[in-house]
């Protein structure tokens, strides 16, 4: 078991640098890359199949709360969090989040997969398209905001992300300037990560079939390797941006979220 839980933490290291690169280039959250890459590790690892999807989005929305902090602390230098707009959507993402995991512990695990994968088929083709719509001039009101925070913090927990590709669109949508819609989002991406997180974490309690090194759901081995690279390679994404076509890139990058998404749908 412990040469497993080596091999799996040699192996997330490697993932989580290609993680980072990616946030940092495409602006996107981890977790798209993190949760189908360790349905296809965990096994091999020696993980029992009926944990493995419970296990990667459990530790993706943990190495999310780690990156997405440092983004919204990045963002926060920089004025880019308003947190009028994060306070009203603070209590929905947060019950969303909360709420993912819950029902991602009540679907049956065979289900799961099929649930990410059309998440992620939905967040490919609008980043694919690149579909633009007109905006709304002002924040909708509190029990409007805080319903679709609760949706998007129970579709991020359902697929293991920050959210993010969600969060930015909506407040974009509703008149938020670019740069503040991603600092918010950053911010929100945290407190999602951190309810669904929790509510992996209180899931998997006792549950003794868990690997050695599992705290609830998370596994420690896997955390540790992703978020110790993926921490360092972001600033390196970062700075490509300029440099590489990034539009182009992203729309690469669907398409490989379309495969990805077709594949586990397809089991």
């Amino acid at each position: 078991m412990i040469d497993n839980a080596l091999w799996l933490f040699a192996m997330c290291l490697i993932l989580g640098s290609g993680v980072g690169l990616l946030a940092g280039l495409l602006g996107i959250g981890g977790g798209l890359v993190v949760v189908p890459s360790l349905v296809w590790l965990l096994p091999q690892a020696g993980i029992e199949s009926s944990l493995v999807m419970h296990i990667a989005l459990a530790t993706s929305l943990a190495s999310i709360v780690l990156t997405s902090g440092a983004s919204a602390r990045n963002h926060f230098r920089l004025g880019n969090v308003d947190f009028s707009i994060v306070k009203s959507l603070a209590p929905g993402v947060i019950l969303g989040g909360l709420g993912g995991s819950v029902i991602a512990e009540l679907v049956p695990t065979a289900l799961l997969p099929k649930i990410f994968a059309v998440i992620v088929l939905l967040l490919a083709m609008q980043m694919l398209l690149s579909m633009r719509v007109s905006r709304q001039g002002t924040m909708p009101g509190p029990v409007a905001t805080v319903c679709s925070g609760g949706v998007i913090g129970i579709v991020s927990s359902l697929a293991g992300i920050g959210g993010g590709s969600l969060t930015v669109p909506y407040l974009n949508w509703h008149g938020v300037e670019m740069r503040r819609a991603i600092g918010c989002a950053s911010l929100s991406g945290a407190m999602i990560a951190i309810a669904g997180m929790m509510g992996f974490i209180a899931a998997g309690v006792g549950d003794e079939a868990l690997p050695a090194m599992s705290m609830g759901y998370v596994y420690l081995p896997a955390l540790a390797g992703i978020v110790m690279t993926s921490m360092v390679t972001t600033r390196y994404g970062a700075a490509l941006v300029s440099r590489l076509p990034t539009m182009t890139l992203k729309k690469i990058f669907a398409v490989f979220l379309l495969f990805i998404s077709t594949k586990m749908f397809l089991g």
